[in-house]
């Protein structure tokens, strides 16, 4: 799939991408420089989209660590899988409220989101909330890109620290919200 269709794909479905471009690759190394990724085996990505962030993480990660990437629009799922053919990366095209179904029993080393949370329904929202801390490893780090502040107070209902920061260079301007 090409750029441009990558971007039709994004402005088809504003509602579950969240974003009017995608993440610039300044946004993408300020929200991994908070990850640790040296001996992190397990990690997840919520909302693959075209992909920088997958491969900002794919270039940080251990050989030996699996990553799992949600994305729900099938066309970013197809685009994903050429891109990042790789054994221990899993396009799973399916809700970021089954990662429980795929970790099979293990947790999440680290779980690194992109997802529109301003746009998924409460009921929705929340499921994924609760599923990735039960399913994050007690010294594992939650770290999401968004672009409203007030997103903060939405997960100091499941992480005990919360920390935020920010950066222009993006379009629009974002936030990180690290916790764990």
């Amino acid at each position: 799939m090409n750029k441009s269709s990558l971007i039709k794909e994004l402005f088809a479905n504003i509602k579950t991408t969240g974003a009017v471009t995608f993440s610039s690759k300044s946004l993408v190394n300020k929200m991994l420089s908070f990850a640790d990724f040296e001996g992190a085996k397990i990690i997840v990505e919520l909302g693959g989209g075209d992909g920088s962030i997958t491969r900002g993480i794919i270039n940080r990660m251990d050989e030996d660590s699996i990553l799992l990437v949600f994305e729900i629009s099938k066309p970013f799922c197809e685009n994903l899988k050429k891109e990042f053919p790789q054994d221990n990366v899993h396009i799973i095209c399916d809700s970021a409220e089954n990662m429980d179904q795929y970790l099979e029993g293990k947790s999440a080393d680290l779980i690194l989101s992109s997802l529109p949370f301003s746009l998924i329904p409460k009921e929705s929202r929340n499921e994924i909330y609760k599923k990735s801390r039960s399913h994050l490893n007690q010294n594992g780090y939650f770290i999401q890109i968004c672009y409203s502040y007030l997103l903060k107070f939405q997960f100091a209902n499941y992480f005990q620290s919360i920390r935020t920061a920010f950066t222009l260079k993006n379009f629009p301007p974002a936030f990180i919200i690290i916790c764990n």
